[in-house]
């Protein structure tokens, strides 16, 4: 039962944390299907969410869209655009209200409800996750860890102890995760993403340097730090491009 330990040492409330992930679930069964959202709009909401947490510290009740969109670093074409998804908060003339547009994409977001997460693979990245989750956001909270290793298995990291891999569809009946972060080796990524959505865990975030075949009713999102350096390395490239004596530099 080490996961509802964590939930305590987290939430402070393991009643109020279960009850809130089951209405969350009522609520999905219950409601009306949504109209389709484009993706491209989904990845750009946290950064809307972002500029106005931002505007609402300052004390900036009221933003133009122009003015939002430059925050977020969008157009204000597509900022408009994609608000638009989701009904209509502005006023002509006046713009947006900052906290209500700041609580209904929260809501959009999940920041009202505390998801639990699980992370499989306990080497550097999944520990730093583990001890830094909480300055990410408030409303995802680690509640159970599974490595394969045998010398990590058993030790305790951020106030969980990790249990074995072998016991995964165990840890995710007895804890619950609604998200599951990966970060094995590549050459495992894909059999713990099938194992993981098997055992009912649909939202997955990937930090395996591997393209995963996404098992049908999931959704993975895939963060590949050697292409974002990779994105990067071009842009610089195209500002500045190096000189021989740099070239030579490099290569000895």
């Amino acid at each position: 039962m080490q996961c509802n330990l964590a939930w305590v040492r987290h939430a402070g409330n393991v009643a109020w944390v279960r009850r809130a992930a089951a209405s969350s679930q009522t609520r999905s069964v219950m409601s009306t299907p949504r109209p389709q959202i484009p993706e491209a709009t989904i990845a750009r909401l946290p950064s809307y969410l972002r500029a106005l947490v931002d505007l609402d510290g300052n004390g900036v009740t009221t933003v133009s869209s122009t003015e939002l969109a430059e925050a977020a670093g969008v157009q204000s074409a597509l900022l408009r655009r994609d608000l638009s998804h989701f009904g209509s908060y502005g006023t002509r003339g006046v713009g947006y209200e900052v906290p209500v547009l700041m609580r209904e994409i929260g809501e959009h977001v999940g920041t009202g409800t505390v998801w639990p997460v699980l992370v499989v693979g306990v080497g550097n990245m999944g520990r730093a996750l583990a001890h830094h989750g909480a300055s990410l956001d408030v409303s995802f909270q680690v509640v159970a860890m599974v490595d394969s290793n045998p010398a990590i298995v058993g030790t305790t990291v951020a106030g969980i102890q990790v249990r074995d891999q072998s016991d995964l569809e165990a840890v995710v009946a007895e804890c619950r995760p609604r998200i599951a972060i990966i970060t094995t080796p590549p050459e495992a990524a894909q059999q713990v993403c099938d194992r993981v959505v098997a055992a009912g865990v649909s939202s997955i975030l990937n930090f395996a340097p591997v393209t995963l075949t996404i098992p049908e009713g999931a959704t993975v999102r895939t963060v590949d730090l050697s292409q974002e350096l990779q994105i990067l390395a071009f842009h610089e490239a195209r500002r500045e491009p190096a000189t021989d004596a740099d070239t030579k530099e490099l290569v000895r």
